[in-house]
């Protein structure tokens, strides 16, 4: 009512400043759109009739008077809706693609190694010189990325030069024989210096195994172990005589020894997972083919993205991206190779 009241007294101001005509024919547009919401409860608006209130608001300050068809607000919420959707656009236009190239590479080595994820196809593509964030292969392979362990971080960091880790793990045969493979691993380098099979180990078999991984003066200051009954008085003393510390981890606590329960859950899921195993011979040769793997190509967080014998990185001009297949296709390994 009372804007109604304000329109007639508008136009009869305008009609005594002799404009008649205009006045008279904005009562005439006024009396049109009042029917019009008489009868239609919301009229459809087009997106060039909100861009006509947005202009029109930024260069008229009376539009708030003539405004009939929707509320002020609306018009301040379609401005605001606008600005969002234009920040949108430069933000997406800004963001460099990814190459295609490299989006095709991600997709193979996925594809080819399913038991890979985005740090490892990263480590992959740093060591082929491609200039790409561990962060796009993951949202290229849209996988969840799980964050690293830091258990016994700051220790490690500080004596990881003189630590060693073994420990015992079992592998069923196709006949059910039940294989022990005991496992050396040094912390430095991750490097599996020493791996054997035995059907029957005793302290004495386990003794020797140390003497064997550790020759002459290579024996380390500290060894990481659980409380296994293998390792008897026999193989103690073997241990004491050679200078080794032993660090014994509590009973069923088997993240005190991380890295080589770490290696045993690798060369789980990496390789004896997806064969079976014949017999001592069989897989005793697993096991070297994928040390092999594991020394030379494959690549860990640890070492930033690097295998624990160093792999040069190779520049894009030296040549086409090769797949090498490694423990009988389970793995590749990528190289650039001239045509």
């Amino acid at each position: 009512m009372l804007t109604g009241l304000m329109v007639l007294l508008r136009s009869i101001g305008m009609i005594c400043r002799g404009h008649e005509a205009v006045a008279l024919e904005n009562l005439v547009l006024r009396q049109q759109i009042a029917a019009l919401t008489r009868t239609v409860k919301r009229p459809r608006l087009r997106t060039r009739d909100r861009l006509f209130w947005i202009v029109l608001a930024k260069g008229w300050r009376e539009w708030r008077t003539a405004l009939i068809v929707v509320q002020p607000d609306t018009v301040m919420r379609w401005h605001r809706q606008w600005l969002r959707r234009q920040w949108t656009w430069r933000s997406c236009r800004g963001r460099p693609s990814t190459d295609a190239t490299v989006r095709t590479l991600v997709g193979k080595m996925a594809a080819a190694n399913p038991l890979w994820g985005a740090p490892r196809i990263h480590g992959e593509l740093c060591k082929l010189g491609i200039a790409v964030s561990e962060r796009t292969v993951s949202r290229l392979l849209r996988r969840p990325r799980r964050p690293p362990s830091q258990t016994w971080r700051t220790f490690l960091t500080h004596h990881v030069a003189t630590l060693a880790s073994m420990d015992f793990f079992t592998v069923p045969t196709l006949t059910g024989r039940v294989l022990f493979v005991l496992v050396v691993l040094t912390h430095q380098r991750r490097r599996m210096i020493h791996v054997n099979v035995t059907e029957h180990p005793t302290a004495a078999w386990a003794a020797q195994q140390i003497v064997n991984a550790f020759p002459d003066d290579t024996a380390p200051r500290w060894l990481l172990r659980d409380r296994d009954a293998i390792y008897g008085n026999l193989f103690r003393r073997r241990v004491s005589g050679m200078g080794i510390g032993e660090v014994i981890s509590r009973p069923f606590s088997p993240w005190q020894n991380p890295y080589a329960e770490r290696l045993i859950g690798s060369i789980r899921r990496e390789c004896l997972d997806h064969v079976i195993v014949l017999g001592e011979r069989h897989l005793r040769r697993l096991l070297t083919h994928y040390a092999a793997y594991y020394h030379g190509a494959r690549t860990h967080l640890s070492l930033e993205k690097d295998a624990p014998t160093p792999r040069r990185i190779q520049a894009r001009t030296e040549g086409h991206v090769v797949a090498f297949s490694e423990v009988g296709g389970l793995h590749h390994r990528y190289e650039r190779r001239a045509a």
